[in-house]
């Protein structure tokens, strides 16, 4: 018998979230973007291990964001080049939208089962969220590959905390209209 895993305070989630990045905002503003880096991969995996003390389950997403920051982080780090730290948002992105969208493709709404927990939606209404929420990332990507390119590294560091942080609120919030068109009738 597998019980569900154990959900985490909806305010303690988000500064788990949030806090990672938040540091890394801090950081680069006092000590610059290498202890910047340094701190952010230093606050994930504190993120993460908080995390899975607390509910015994780690996210697959929350896995992966945490491989690529250790890895283009370490990368920044050793090769004291922070182009590394920049494309990390981009590929992520891309892979998040990337396999949001090879989901859809093998008819499998792979936002369902990420989020099942949190929403009960219909069939069609997954799939229409999976698409909205594949597009956004793919869109994120894109941005973060124009403002990294064409900004100074404090102005892509304040976009990140401050750009695409309330740019995903606000989609999120966006969405609620196909949430309550697409709810599912819960089960008896």
């Amino acid at each position: 018998m597998t019980s569900k895993p154990q959900q985490l305070n909806p305010v303690l989630k988000l500064g788990l979230d949030l806090g990672p990045l938040l540091l890394f905002f801090f950081a680069n503003a006092r000590f610059g973007i290498f202890v910047a880096t340094a701190t952010f991969m230093v606050a994930v995996l504190v993120a993460m291990v908080v995390s899975y003390v607390l509910t015994r389950h780690l996210p697959i997403m929350a896995i992966v964001t945490a491989i690529i920051v250790l890895v283009f982080g370490g990368l920044t780090l050793v090769l004291h080049n922070d182009t590394f730290i920049k494309v990390k948002p981009t590929i992520i992105y891309a892979l998040f939208g990337g396999v949001l969208l090879g989901g859809l493709v093998f008819n499998k709404p792979l936002l369902g089962t990420v989020l099942d927990s949190m929403f009960q939606l219909t069939e069609a209404g997954w799939r229409k969220l999976t698409l909205r929420w594949a597009l956004f990332f793919l869109a994120l990507a894109v941005l973060n590959e124009v403002v990294w390119r064409t900004t100074s590294t404090d102005v892509w560091v304040d976009f990140k905390v401050f750009g695409v942080v309330p740019l995903t609120f606000l989609f999120g919030a966006l969405q609620v209209p196909l949430l309550k068109k697409y709810a599912a009738e819960p089960a008896e």
